[in-house]
């Protein structure tokens, strides 16, 4: 019999009346560890504090509903609580504009500029930066899509009829392309991977994900990256040279090519940094009264069966509020395990993923992906059913995520796909004569 391990140091709960919880990351993933902390009956201080000027947003709109057309006026930022709310309500001090530049954990102090914001616990949710290509930095037009004055930026380029280049054909990438089409723009995307979504989805149904693109008229070119990106002699962008020696004219080009978590201000503070901050099943970053939450958090995810580290909104809500729930009260630390779900919207087109794609198979279960219209794919891993990918079937979605969640085997999967195709036959084909 295996003796068990010694019981981590989580630290000491902070006194629910006096104690001084501080969120690091004014994101979905720190206004939701706020909120929980409150809704558990912590009545101590609360610090949120955010490297952007902007009160807790949503980031899903700024590349779908923020980027679309429509009256020509702004949208309203999206924010997800107004100031008076998380002042008044919550009573929460806002440090905003002024990112956190280190943790002391010996000292349990966050340093914030020139000033020292001591805590009993804290959530690290500082979520992650966009990529850059590099030596773009001197030249207006090119921008990333990670906060909303990159989104206000690229929508006031599609407001003045910008030719368009999307480098990246991931999701954030797909979904400013289907935004400058649904403005009648032109645009290319460049992929430097000869298949897009490999990673997201497997290569296989990658190219069928991909494949949307070409229906709704956007040049899509896959297997060649970008050589260099020019500008005229104002500093503005003016063309993207793809080292194959094609030139495509450019006003803007958005830069979607992935993210890093932002763990720099870290270095140094004895926690483990390796793609994120290395966390236990409980969201515990490995010193006392540390937690994360978050895209920055990377732990392992038992549901999975994976280390994983999501860059997701249903993920960043779940884990901010587990991770606060946690920290309040250490010694009764729960797991965090979860079926990871994303959606995506291209143009007309609904997809979703929930799960893993890293599978031994995949099997289209419904609908033809070479065609416009519905289809759902199935991963398996082993004899279990591991996720599944959607196009325009959100009904169905869901039911297997409850499938995953529970650890539903991959005949129960099939079986569940057959009956749902046997119904939708028996609908089509109407009442008996």
């Amino acid at each position: 019999m295996t003796a068990p391990g010694p019981t981590p140091d989580r630290g000491a709960p902070p006194d629910p009346a006096t104690g001084r919880l501080v969120v690091v990351g004014a994101s979905l993933a720190g206004l939701r560890a706020v909120e929980s902390a409150r809704k558990a009956g912590f009545a101590g201080s609360i610090t949120l504090v955010g490297a952007e000027e902007h009160l807790p947003y949503d980031r899903p709109p700024l590349s779908k509903a923020h980027l679309g057309a429509g009256s020509g006026s702004e949208p309203a930022a999206p924010h997800l609580r107004e100031e008076a709310h998380l002042r008044e309500e919550l009573g929460v001090e806002l440090l905003l504009g002024r990112p956190a530049t280190a943790l002391d954990t010996a000292a349990r102090v966050v340093h914030v500029g020139g000033r020292e914001v001591a805590y009993d616990a804290v959530v690290l949710a500082t979520g992650s930066t966009a990529r850059r290509l590099p030596g773009t930095d001197h030249l207006d037009g090119v921008h990333p899509l990670r906060t909303l004055d990159d989104a206000r930026a690229v929508r006031r380029a599609l407001e003045a009829r910008a030719r368009t280049v999307v480098v990246g054909a991931g999701f954030i990438g797909s979904e400013v392309a289907s935004a400058a089409r649904g403005r009648g723009l032109d645009v290319t995307v460049v992929e430097a991977q000869p298949t897009p979504l490999a990673r997201a989805v497997g290569a296989e149904l990658g190219a069928h994900v991909a494949a949307i693109h070409e229906r709704h008229g956007t040049r899509l070119l896959t297997g060649v990256g970008v050589a260099s990106v020019e500008g005229d002699g104002s500093g503005r962008v003016e063309r993207v040279v793809l080292d194959d020696g094609t030139v495509r004219p450019a006003d803007l080009v958005v830069v979607g090519i992935g993210v890093v978590p932002a763990t720099g201000w870290l270095e140094g503070s004895g926690l483990r940094l390796d793609d994120g901050v290395v966390c236990d099943e409980t969201l515990w970053a490995g010193a006392p009264g540390v937690w994360a939450a978050g895209d920055v958090v990377r732990w392992p995810n038992a549901t999975m069966g994976e280390t994983q580290r999501l860059e997701n909104w249903t993920g960043a809500a779940d884990q901010g509020a587990a991770a606060a729930r946690n920290a309040l009260d250490p010694a009764a630390a729960a797991a965090y395990a979860t079926v990871p779900f994303f959606w995506s919207d291209w143009y007309d087109v609904r997809i979703q993923m929930i799960g893993s794609p890293v599978a031994d198979e995949v099997l289209v279960v419904d609908g033809d992906p070479t065609a416009a219209g519905r289809w759902v794919a199935l991963y398996r891993r082993g004899d279990r059913l591991i996720g599944a990918l959607a196009v325009d079937a959100p009904a169905e979605i869901m039911k297997y995520r409850a499938q995953v969640m529970r650890g539903g085997s991959w005949d129960d999967a099939l079986a569940h796909a057959a009956a749902r195709r046997e119904r939708a036959a028996g609908r089509a084909a109407g009442p008996a004569s």
